[in-house]
This record gives structure tokens, sequence and C-alpha cells, in this order.
């Protein structure tokens, strides 16, 4: 029993269904049930609660069994009129009581967030009145005097102030980048101009971080409209200089909310006309739709909407007086309890200060990184890089990628020659890692060279694994003062970092040492100090994802067990991350070890639940994880365990998880930490002793950390993070068994 007797919750979606709403209810209903806790699901939102019935239905854990990795909502969700009428919710107050549910969990937006706080507020009266009429008991009303409610903002518009990323906000970004993709090839290859209109409602981060990932010309957006009162002939000016310079297509990306600077609305129409008229060119309108609703939710949606599903029922269990309704939210990576009223308040006030015409504190409302991806944006989408007269020395640069592949680097590299050379600086860019640069082997890298970098995967500039030692610092040293270098931006993974450090240990011996240093985290391992997250892990982690449903999809007609074996070195992250969004019955990593007695209650565990009726189990094991007890052995004991109760087969997944197009995070992430690595080198041009630093993204804001820590922060022997923000997560999925 809970600390505050909870014996009942419901849970509810709400208003337009975003993906990752599934992986909140099942969440909801798993910790409840396992909490000793009755948990009913209200199908169709408002309308169920209102119609009562079948419309409000008990679950069990195996009610949300294959319902993780769909989109829309399993349970539903529909507009109600009757709850918006104080009748209509004096029904629904009695619908609950009957069933002696007072404590709510709602997934929704603002305005379905909104009609439970004021159902919340009515209730002790809709109570009174309910017994007044009869239509319950003394002791009823009694044991039922307050509603408790939590909202988890499902939304895919990310437009709710107070929480970092909304249920689906993920999601919906891949979806617009993947079809914007496919829309740059063909407009590639015709020279058209394209026209794409995404939603978001009054909020433009759909439209502007997917124009930042997909290396879009021009975005419209609610909180920074055109200045021109003709805004349609300078954004032509604007594009035609980008065809002067070279582009074979134009791409402008209008949000479903954009304005003019008084106030009007733009539609997607209005901009074809306008290039038509300007700059009489064949232009083609997408509308992508509800397409950004629709299908699988992304890595990022699933286990953040468990991670909010379970801290939603802990929040019922253990909160104690405190009524307030409450909206559970991800802040700077940790889940984070907001006051609903304050929250929705301060999301209307942007709109409000939106239609002032007062922008700049809309901006600001929205948080910090949203007007520095604005102003890089602008810098990126340029023609050509300006030809105003640049204060301070002009910098030679070099930049490098190292290590094995991640998705994103040459979303990193591009941002990097642009920012440089915007800034009047000199950038060239290193074949194949160390390995080119104890060669020599050094290109300059122009404006437009890196055009169409922003959504290619692989390395353009190549990269590799190779550790400098013994000569190779004689020659690196004997590059660096050839080109005269100033700075260096190294992206990658542990290769780029130890290499770095030796390079900062050598620097007495090696006076073209002594020059700023700037390591970008670029690994699908996720294993490097100082941030939350690499660039590539997210694509990987997205890429386990999508094999994992197809390999489950391939086990529903056998009773069968697959132990999957993925990347991540000795880190766990992929293999922790990939089990929860998944749904994993056991994860394996290497910083939990895998012992012989914890194989054997797995085993018995497996063989109980199929016995029980489940037709598929899911063993999710780090590369590394131990090296007695690999991924074949694991195997071999789960079928030989097995009996005639279910096989087993295993899945290596390999160099798949390094491949494909960057996921919009890893596109983004890039993006801001390679604008920031330029930065840091124009602060250090005339500093007398040059520093080696490390960036990364922690805690939703991006660190600069000095690469000499690099020992007290990492764990040498197995090079990952002494700290992993992820590695308890794990404790989530073991309560879901």
């Amino acid at each position: 029993m809970s600390k505050n007797n909870i014996n009942c919750i419901g849970v509810m979606t709400s208003g337009g269904d975003a993906p990752g709403m599934n992986a909140a209810v099942r969440a909801v209903v798993k910790t409840a049930c396992k909490s000793g806790i009755d948990v009913f699901a209200i199908y169709q939102g408002y309308k169920g609660m209102v119609e009562g019935g079948d419309m409000i239905k008990k679950m069990t854990s195996d009610d949300v069994g294959g319902i993780l990795h769909k989109g829309g909502t399993a349970i539903g969700t529909a507009r109600c009129h009757r709850f918006r009428e104080r009748a209509g919710r004096l029904v629904a107050a009695k619908n609950l009581i009957e069933r002696k549910i007072d404590n709510l969990v709602i997934i929704g937006g603002d305005g379905s967030l909104t009609g439970a706080n004021l159902f919340r507020d009515e209730w002790p009266g809709l109570v009174q009145e309910l017994l007044e009429n009869k239509e319950i008991t003394k002791e009823q009303a009694q044991r039922h005097p307050l509603l408790k409610i939590v909202g988890l903002v499902g939304s895919i518009d990310n437009d709710l102030s107070g929480t970092d990323m909304t249920i689906g906000a993920d999601t919906a970004l891949r979806r617009i980048i993947d079809a914007i993709d496919a829309i740059s090839s063909t407009a590639a290859s015709h020279e058209r101009t394209f026209v794409v209109e995404v939603m978001g409602r009054n909020c433009g981060y759909l439209a502007l971080f997917s124009a930042i990932a997909t290396g879009a010309d021009y975005v419209l957006i609610p909180e920074r409209p055109p200045v021109d009162d003709d805004w349609g002939k300078s954004m032509c000016d604007y594009l035609s200089e980008g065809r002067k310079a070279g582009k074979k297509k134009s791409l402008v990306i209008v949000a479903e909310g954009a304005i003019d600077k008084y106030g009007n609305q733009i539609r997607s129409t209005d901009v074809v006309s306008k290039l038509k008229e300007h700059l009489k060119v064949d232009v083609r309108l997408t509308i992508l739709g509800h397409v950004q609703r629709g299908g699988s939710p992304t890595a990022f949606d699933r286990y953040m909407s468990i991670v909010l599903g379970h801290a939603a029922v802990k929040h019922l269990i253990e909160s104690t007086g405190d009524n307030e309704s409450k909206i559970i939210g991800l802040q700077k990576n940790h889940v984070t309890e907001l006051s609903l009223t304050e929250s929705i308040d301060r999301t209307r006030s942007i709109a409000k200060y939106i239609k002032e015409g007062n922008f700049d504190k809309a901006i600001e409302l929205r948080g910090g990184s949203f007007n520095d991806e604005l102003k890089t944006f602008k810098t990126l989408a340029q023609a050509f890089p300006s030809t105003e007269t640049k204060s301070g020395r002009k910098l030679n640069i070099l930049v490098l990628n190292a290590g094995s592949l991640a998705p994103g680097m040459n979303a990193a590299v591009r941002t990097a020659v642009r920012i440089a050379l915007e800034g009047g600086h000199n950038i060239y860019g290193v074949k194949n890692g160390f390995k080119g640069l104890a060669e020599g082997d050094i290109v300059p890298v122009s404006w437009m060279e890196v055009e169409d970098w922003a959504s290619e995967g692989g390395s353009f500039l190549g990269t590799n694994r190779m550790l400098i030692e013994g000569k190779d610092f004689y020659e690196i040293a004997k590059t660096l003062e050839k080109w005269k270098v100033d700075g260096i931006i190294m992206i990658g993974g542990s290769t780029a970092y130890v290499n770095a450090y030796r390079m900062l240990q050598k620097k007495n011996d090696f006076p073209a040492f002594d020059i700023s240093t700037v390591c970008i985290p670029a690994t699908i391992n996720n294993n490097l100090p100082g941030t939350d997250f690499c660039i590539g892990s997210d694509t990987a982690l997205n890429n386990i994802v999508d094999a994992i449903d197809k390999i489950k999809e391939s086990a529903v007609a056998t009773t069968r067990t697959f132990v999957v074996e993925v990347f991540g070195r000795y880190c766990g992250f992929l293999a922790q991350m990939g089990g929860l969004a998944t749904g994993a019955e056991r994860v394996y990593i290497h910083e939990k070890g895998i012992h012989l007695d914890d194989l054997k209650d797995d085993v018995k565990m497996l063989v109980k639940r199929f016995k029980e009726g489940k037709r598929l189990g899911l063993v999710i094991r780090n590369e590394f994880a131990n090296k007695i007890y690999t991924t074949a052995f694991v195997s071999a004991l789960y079928e030989e365990e097995g009996g005639d109760v279910f096989d087993v087969r295993q899945a290596i997944l390999g160099h798949l998880q390094q491949g494909g197009k960057p996921s919009s995070f890893d596109r983004v992430l890039a993006t801001r930490l390679a604008a920031k690595a330029v930065d840091l080198l124009e602060k250090q041009r005339d500093d007398e002793e040059r520093q080696y630093y490390s960036l990364g993204l922690k805690e939703g804001q991006l660190v600069v950390e000095e690469l000499d820590r690099l020992p007290s922060q990492v764990n040498m022997e197995y090079f990952r993070p002494k700290k992993q923000w992820w590695i308890n997560l794990g404790e989530i999925n073991d309560t879901f068994k």
C-alpha cells in the first residue's frame, strides 16, 4: 500500500494524439500494478469519462503489452463538448467515484490539462452536489473529498513552458526531416524551389529545428517575423543570392503559425505566390500535415515517456498534503515537477507577447537555446560569408574527425566551416583523422563545399582510430608549423580525446602544440566525459530500436526469445536505453556485470512468463558486458534451460548502428557544439596560454571543460565517465518485469 493509501489511479490521453503516448500509458499501468494499485484506462479521453460504463476499464500489465512501439494512442482520444459544461463534469465525477478513482494521470496538451485543473478545482462542489442528489453515498463522499491531477504533456508542438521536451515532439521532428531529406533530393535534381509547411501552432520549434537539421535556406516562424514590410521581396532577394552562389535548390520552411511583423498570418500559399511573383521560378508546395503525428515513436520519445509515466505514479503515491495539480516534465535532463497552472499561464503569455508584437520577450520565454539556434541558422543559411570587416586576428583553424564513425560528424564540420568563414578565418579540413594530420593531408574547405553536409551520414573528411605515439608527435608538430595553425577542432570519440590529451602533455616538448584545441564529443558509444549525449548516440539508439522492432515482429507467430547484442564497448548506454525503449525483459551491461545466479534467475523468470502465455522475450547485451558470458553463451544457456517452452535466436546488430542519416537530435547537437567550438577559439586568440577544451551538453546546457581533467573524469581502464546520468534508469525496466 502507498504512503497515502492510494487504491486506484485513472489514466487517459486527451487532445491531439502524439507518438509516445502509448509508452506513457504503459508505464503508468505497469508502475501502478507493481505498486499494488488498481489502474483504470479512461478510453476516448473526457468523452469516456463522461460516458462511463465500458469506457472506463480496469487494466493489468498484460493489457498494455505490445503497445510500446505503436504511434497514436491505444486508449483513444476525442473531443467532448459535454465535459465543457458543469453538468458533464458532474457526471464524470460520479463515474470516477463509482470506481474509487480520485487520482488521475492525464496525457495531453495545454487545453486538456487546463480542463483537468478546472475539474480538480470543482471536485469538492461536485461531490457535495452528488451527495445532495443522493447519487453517491455519504461514505463515498468522505472517501473521495479531493481529486489529484498529474499531467504529462503530450504535444508534437513542444510549446509548453517549463519542460524542455514534450511527448511526441522528437518523433514529429524526425518525420519532418525524413520528408524534407526526400524532397531535397528531387529539388536538387530539378533545381526547384520547395516550400514546406510544418505544424506547431504558435510555436516555431518544429520549423526552426527542422530548418537547422536539413540545411534549409529560409524559415518563417511566429516568434521572429521578417523585419521588412515587403517580406516576400526580401525573402526572394535572399534566395536569389543563394542561386548566384551555386545552390541547385531552394528550400523554405513555414510554420503554420507564421506571421509578418504586424501579426498578419503568412500562409504557405502566400509564400509560393511571392516566390513565383519575384523569382519567376518553378515552385512546389508540400504541406506535411498529420504525417508529422504518425508512426512509431523515436527512441527518445519512448524512454522519456516511460520515465515520465513512472514518475507520475510515484508522485501520486508519495505526495503529501499539497493538492495542487502538477505537470511531470523533463528539465535539464531530469524529471521535474511543475505547477500546472504556472506552466500553462507562462505558455499562453508567449502567445500574448507574439500577438502584441513583443517578439524578443516571446523568444526569451522559449528559452536561451531557441534564440542561439535562430542566430546560428541565419549564419548557416547565408549564400556567402558576409564581407564586413571582422575585428581581431584572422585564425588558421583545422577541423578533423577522429575515432569510429559517428552520424552527425558531417553536420559538425559544416557548421564549423561556415561559422569560421563568417568570422573571417581560414579553415582547413584534415583527411583521415590523425593519420592525415601526421602526413599533412590537409585541404582548404569552402563555404559551398559543405552545403549539403548537414543531412549526410558517414564522414566526408574520413576518420580512423589511430592513437599518436613516438614519431607521430614530431610529424604532427611539423604539419602544424607548416600550416601556421592557431587552433584545432577535433570531432570524435575516445581517440580524439586521448590524442588531444597526449598533445597537451607534450606542449613543453613541441611548441607547435601550444595552440587552442577543442574536442567535440562524437561517438555512438556515448562514453565521453562532460556531456550527457555525444553526437551519433541518438542515431545509433534509433537504429537499434528500429531493428529490434523488426526483430520482434518476426517472432509474433512463435514462442521465442531474442538475445540482441549492441555496440557501446564498455559503456552500457545503448544497451540500457535500447532496453528501456523496446521493453526488454533483461539488459546486460558491463557496469552492472553478469553473474551466473542472475542468468539462472532470468531464465526462470522467462520460463514462468512464457508458461503464462507470453510469446516473445527480449534480452539485450552490451558487446563487452562480460568476456566469459558472451552473446553466444547467453543464447545457448537460454536455449538449453528454456527447453520446449521457447526457442532462442541471437542477433548481433553490428555496424548498422553507425549507418544512415543522422537523427534530428544529432544534427542539431552537432550544430550547437561546432558553433560553440569556433566561439571558443575566437575568445582564446589573444590569450598568452592556449587551452585544450572539451565541449558537451550537460543538463540541457552547453558546457566547457579543460581537457587536463580527463583522467579524473574517466575510468581510463574502460574509458567511460565515472558518473553516468542514465545508469539507474534500468531500475524502471526492472520494475516492469
